[in-house]
């Protein structure tokens, strides 16, 4: 018998939320009777049957939730081949948390909008743990195949799949709008970390935005550092497809800063076009291919306006690339520490950038040729003192604070402010508090 916990509103018209109790036994019953306001806690045990949350809609304000516990033993679900484990249709302000996928190496997606949705929007994907989808490279962690706008996907763990993420459909008609991705951490992905992919002209949905929004990636952390495809199938850690190139969406950005890029020894860190801001990250690829940040034509489109500054970036090939960009629009590598073969090349406007081989790195940085746990690329006393960002990155948001959201009361180049004598700020694989 589910335990229900009835919680008053404010306006007495609407009904009470109500907060259920869900087992393995029952939680599959309940997920259908959820209401607006509703909370479903699922309790600690193994969950074999998956989640469908098919025609669940909350309301801005009165979210459905869908959680497991905090802490202690795990609300955990189980991969089925052929069905996706938690599966999305037609739903919109849902709260999903705390649950542990086991994809047990089968054909099956951990997190899916369905692509036979119509929307998805305004669902959040907190605080999941994800493992063992990596039976191929076609299988994903947290997916959208439909139109969805409005997601958080903040605080997951995915480690081992054949795409980490992925926002989109490969023909470009299933936009990913306005999105916010924090605090994730995903690695030994087999292709990309994330990927979202590139929008055609979209079709107009009721509650889709029409004026200009962001995506947001921050405070991630993105590994492909083993385990990665070769050859044709070399895939970035990050690759960021262009916004639509006329009607709504067309003024659309990425904002991406706060990340750390670790590692990838076939293919580059980061891969953008359409209109980016990339700022206050830490990109580190020293083996292999060795390439940082690319910003180059996909799909045959060329990108847009980019903005590249207050990045650390350590490659044995290729820091800052910008091939082929539309010349109509502006792209700035400014203040940034680089430190690699060749720092920069391609048509961009280059302003108070500090560049060095990348054995010249530890002249400047703590600790740059440490192992994670040690690696540490803070500038050492006295080094990577900069000037004033132009004022047209400044207004960015946390463009006056660095990497680890520290104010930069003084002007370094970078990613990362000076943090005092013996002051150690190493780097690793783990979450960051985003709040």
């Amino acid at each position: 018998m589910p335990l229900v916990v009835l919680t008053a509103l404010s306006f007495a018209s609407a009904a009470p939320a109500a907060v259920l109790r869900g087992e393995p036994t029952d939680y599959r019953q309940l997920v259908q009777t959820l209401q607006p306001g509703d909370i479903l806690r699922l309790q600690a045990g193994v969950y074999r049957y998956g989640l469908a949350a098919h025609n669940l809609n909350g309301l801005a304000g009165r979210r459905i939730t869908i959680e497991g516990p905090a802490r202690g033993d795990s609300a955990l679900f189980l991969a089925h081949r052929g069905r996706n484990t938690i599966s999305i249709k037609n739903a919109s302000y849902i709260t999903i948390r705390n649950l542990v996928l086991d994809g047990q190496k089968l054909g099956a997606d951990g997190v899916k909008a369905e692509g036979t949705s119509r929307y998805a929007h305004h669902i959040t994907i907190e605080n999941l743990k994800i493992s063992n989808h990596d039976a191929n490279q076609q299988i994903v962690g947290i997916s959208t195949k439909c139109p969805a706008w409005s997601w958080v996907v903040r605080g997951n763990v995915i480690d081992g799949a054949g795409t980490g993420m992925y926002f989109g459909d490969s023909d470009g008609s299933a936009p990913f709008i306005g999105g916010v991705i924090e605090g994730n951490v995903v690695r030994n992905t087999i292709g990309y970390n994330i990927e979202i992919k590139q929008q055609k002209p979209r079709k107009e949905l009721a509650g889709m935005p029409r004026q200009p929004q962001v995506t947001i990636l921050r405070h991630n952390a993105f590994s492909k550092a083993a385990g990665g495809a070769t050859g044709g199938l070399a895939r970035p850690n990050v690759l960021l497809g262009y916004q639509p190139q006329k009607g709504a969406g067309r003024f659309d950005r990425y904002l991406v800063y706060g990340n750390f890029f670790y590692q990838n020894p076939t293919e580059a860190l980061f891969q953008a076009t359409g209109r980016a801001a990339i700022y206050n990250n830490a990109f580190v690829n020293t083996a292999g291919v060795g390439r940082a940040i690319m910003i180059m034509p996909h799909k045959g489109v060329a990108p847009k306006s980019i903005d590249i500054f207050h990045n650390t970036v350590l490659a044995s090939d290729i820091g800052i690339a910008v091939w082929n960009a539309n010349r109509r629009f502006q792209q700035v590598a400014e203040a940034n520490a680089i430190f690699a073969s060749t720092p920069t090349t391609g048509r961009m406007q280059r302003r108070a950038n500090i560049t060095a081989p990348l054995g010249k790195a530890s002249d400047y940085l703590r600790a740059p040729q440490a192992p994670l746990g040690r690696l540490d690329l803070s500038p050492r006393p006295e080094q990577l003192r900069g000037q004033r960002l132009a004022s047209t990155l400044r207004d960015d948001p946390a463009a006056d604070r660095d990497f680890y959201n520290t104010l930069r009361h003084k002007r370094f180049v970078g990613a990362f402010v000076y943090y005092g004598a013996g002051v150690s700020r190493p780097l690793s694989l783990r979450h960051r508090s985003v709040r």
